[in-house]
């Protein structure tokens, strides 16, 4: 079926969409139809340039700042999908990580999400429609040693979304995770040799993701194909979580 999880007409915004997988997800959801809006905190060319190929709108907005992000999702429009992508790395071992470095994963990876969702919340509850779908991690379900900060800002998506989905489902919106294993990104160029030799011996797969195997996944739980599920968390991993 050509139309199979076609998002023809529906409105959506992706945080953190100038690169990586949110570049990803942003095209994934362009190419099924949906008139996408892309958010960035910087690299303003990036995000241009991704608009550009899309047909896409982008606008800057650090969703950790509740007012920000509230005019982020008046900017996109009556939304029927919100994907939130924006996150931060600031790596290092607990005994040496400074109060800015938690702070500042837990605000953008986990508080951002909680404003975006509250700002789009209402009109898809009025609507009695909507998909929120949120990135986390696996590493938000098992950990990983230097990322006390990330693993706590992405597990704490985790138990949002769950509650959230109970929260939206009687008003018929839905809300999911998707918790992508490594993922060809910047963020694994930086992984030294010997910890990517690692991380690909406990693959089943054997091999890292591309942005397009997690932006597929989403595209998927916008879709009114995936209209009957919510609350779950859907492991794009190749099989490193099993």
């Amino acid at each position: 079926m050509t139309d199979f999880c076609s998002l023809a007409g529906k409105t959506a915004l992706v945080t953190g969409g100038s690169r990586g997988i949110g570049a990803a997800i942003a095209r994934e959801l362009a190419g099924a139809g949906a008139n996408v809006t892309l958010s960035y905190r910087s690299g303003k060319d990036e995000a241009d340039s991704v608009a550009q190929e899309t047909g896409a709108q982008a606008v800057q907005a650090d969703v950790a700042d509740p007012d920000q992000a509230r005019a982020l999702v008046a900017a996109a429009g009556e939304l029927d999908i919100l994907v939130n992508n924006a996150g931060v790395t600031r790596d290092g071992l607990i005994a040496r990580m400074s109060d800015d470095d938690w702070s500042d994963v837990l605000r953008t990876n986990l508080d951002g999400v909680f404003h975006t969702c509250r700002a789009a919340a209402r009109g898809m509850m009025k609507r009695r429609q909507g998909s929120i779908v949120n990135i986390s991690s696996v590493v938000g379900v098992h950990g990983n040693p230097g990322q006390t900060n990330y693993s706590a800002s992405k597990a704490g998506i985790i138990g949002f979304t769950k509650a959230l989905a109970r929260e939206l489902g009687i008003r018929g919106v839905r809300a999911n995770v998707v918790a992508p294993g490594y993922v060809k990104t910047r963020l694994t160029d930086a992984i030294e040799d010997e910890m990517k030799e690692l991380m690909l011996a406990n693959t089943p797969l054997g091999r890292f993701g591309e942005p397009a195997d997690v932006a597929g996944a989403v595209r998927f739980l916008c879709s009114d194909e995936a209209s009957f599920i919510t609350g779950e968390v859907l492991l794009v991993d190749g099989g490193l979580g099993m």
